[in-house]
Order: C-alpha cells, then sequence, then structure tokens
C-alpha cells in the first residue's frame, strides 16, 4: 500500500522545486514525487505574501513544515504565528546566511517553531526523510482544495484524505451543501488506485456534483461526521501583536480547515461569530480570525469550537 507525507514550504517557497515536480499552480503551487512506496507531497503559499489566506491553506495541508527563513520582516512574523495558531508542532527550521540567528530566535520564543529541528539548508532533505507518515483510522473524509472539468470526465476534485481511508465506488456527501457524491475513480500521483489511506493526496472523479457546486475548503465524507453550521463559539486567544480593538458586529474572514468564509462578531465575550454561508465544522476545530485590510498584522485571534 502507497503512504503519503504532506509538506508545507515557508519562508523561501522556491526551495520546493529541488524536492519535488511542479504539478498544480494556483494560489497554492503542489509540487510531488514519489519514492519507492512513499508519495511525498510539498505545498508552498504562492499567493502569499500578497494575501494572508493562502497561507492558512497552505498550513493546514500539511502534517509538517519546512520554514526556511530568508529575510526577518513582518511577512515572517506572520508566518510564525500562523503556525503557532494552528499548533504545527512538527518542523524543519532552517536560515539563509544573512539572517541574524539570535534575532530568529527570539521571534520564535515561546511558539511552536522553537521546537522544529534546526538544520543547515544543505541538510533539508536529509532531515525530510528521516520523517514518517502519520496517518489514522476513522470514519472517510477528505478536504478539497482544487475543482475542475474535465473532458470525457466530468468533475474532478484534488484534495487531501484527512481521516480514514476513500474507495472507489464510494457513496458519500459533499459538505456544506449536503450533496450525495459517488466516487467513479481514484488517482494518487498520476496513478489509478481503488482505495487512498489518510493523509493521501488524491484526484478524484466523482459524479453527482458539478464543478460549480464545489468550493476550496468543502469535505467530502461519511454522513454525521462533520457539522454545518451557521454559528459558532470560541474558545478565544486574540493575537497580542493586533492592536486595534475588535466589537460586536465588525466583519471579519475566518479560516477553518481550507474554508475561508466572510462573518461577524455576534458576540465578544464569549466570542460568537456567525457567518454569511453555512461552514463545515468539528468540535474542537481552530479557526482563525483574520483580517487582510489590516497593514501591519493580519491575524487577529484563534481558538477551538466549543
Amino acid at each position: 500500500m502507497v503512504s503519503s507525507i504532506n509538506f508545507v514550504v515557508l519562508g523561501k517557497q522556491d526551495i520546493a522545486s529541488d524536492f519535488g515536480k511542479k504539478g498544480t499552480a494556483t494560489d497554492l503551487t503542489l509540487y510531488d514525487r514519489k519514492e519507492s512506496d512513499v508519495i511525498k507531497t510539498w505545498v508552498t503559499p504562492s499567493g502569499f505574501p500578497d494575501k494572508i489566506q493562502p497561507l492558512f491553506q497552505a498550513i493546514n495541508l500539511a502534517e509538517y513544515v519546512i520554514f526556511h527563513v530568508d529575510k526577518l520582516d513582518k511577512f515572517t512574523g506572520e508566518q510564525i504565528i500562523a503556525l503557532d495558531s494552528l499548533k504545527k508542532e512538527k518542523g524543519i527550521l532552517s536560515h539563509t546566511f544573512d539572517v541574524d540567528e539570535s534575532k530568529l530566535d527570539a521571534m520564535i520564543k515561546g511558539t511552536v517553531v522553537e521546537k522544529y529541528i534546526k538544520v543547515d539548508q544543505d541538510k533539508i532533505k536529509e532531515e525530510m526523510d528521516k520523517l514518517e507518515p502519520i496517518s489514522n483510522d476513522g470514519p472517510s473524509e477528505m478536504v478539497i482544495d482544487h475543482c475542475f472539468d474535465v473532458k470525457g470526465v466530468g468533475t474532478v476534485i484534488l484534495g487531501k484524505v484527512t481521516n480514514g481511508k476513500v474507495k472507489q465506488y464510494d457513496n458519500l456527501k459533499l459538505y456544506p451543501a449536503g450533496i450525495d457524491v459517488l466516487i467513479k475513480s481514484i488517482q494518487m500521483h498520476d496513478d489509478p488506485v481503488e482505495e487512498s489511506i489518510c493523509p493521501a493526496r488524491v484526484g478524484l472523479a466523482v459524479k453527482g456534483a458539478k464543478p460549480d457546486e464545489v468550493g476550496r475548503g468543502d469535505v467530502i465524507s461519511e454522513e454525521g461526521v462533520v457539522d454545518v453550521k451557521s454559528e459558532i463559539e470560541l474558545d478565544f486567544q486574540k493575537n497580542p501583536f493586533y492592536k486595534s480593538e475588535i466589537a460586536e458586529n465588525q466583519g471579519c474572514l475566518v479560516n477553518i480547515g481550507l474554508q475561508i468564509k466572510a462573518a461577524k462578531f455576534l458576540s465578544i465575550s464569549p466570542l460568537k461569530l456567525t457567518f454569511e454561508k453555512p461552514i463545515v465544522c468539528k468540535k474542537d476545530q481552530i479557526v482563525v480570525i483574520l483580517k487582510p485590510e489590516s497593514a501591519t498584522i493580519r491575524i487577529l485571534g484563534s481558538g477551538k469550537i466549543k
């Protein structure tokens, strides 16, 4: 059985091309390579730093982080806060020769990044090769990052199996729409397979959903695995670097998994959000509140769903 490992490459993103072959490229760019029976994928938030949204989506697609710091600026700060907000504790940290190591150490102090394995740039690959696949059992669940129409095939969905396994001819549901979908075929690394196990990156040909009914962050799963909500309450912590006040009825963008959704603050204490459109979520899932228009830091804070 083929296993999978997914990395996010942050800082100097172009090092990802040293590791794998370039594939899908939008505001997220994917690289992959098959080594014996392991498929490795590297995702870069190529739309960042212009936009903050791809940063969170890329991190959410990975089990491991490769953070190659090439400068110490506010965007490096945002990446550190993003990793800390999402509790991404497994990673490799390196930096270019012109980065002041003591300043970098000060920036990561007290965050998850402080726990990363520190290596020189030429040792990243060696350290990466020691990392093992992380899988889990449980009901079938997959998060979607791209979807398009392929002539002669129909709707093709790209994403990551986040729980259990997805099998050919499975009848599953697409959320938040609640549409029934049949998995017609599965590909991994351009090879057809009959099933794929978490955390595999897959391409699915599906029946039952049209591309315009599928969005990034939507989830395909067994029934009853995820919740669809228009309102949530968070165990919230404000980012200490975000200095502006937050108030009821104020608008914001919210990151949950790969979803980026518009919301308003329904109340501040406890912190409740109401969404324009339904979201897919689970209890204890991490939610990050964003203010993309902010001139300073664009991460307002985060918390788990109560």
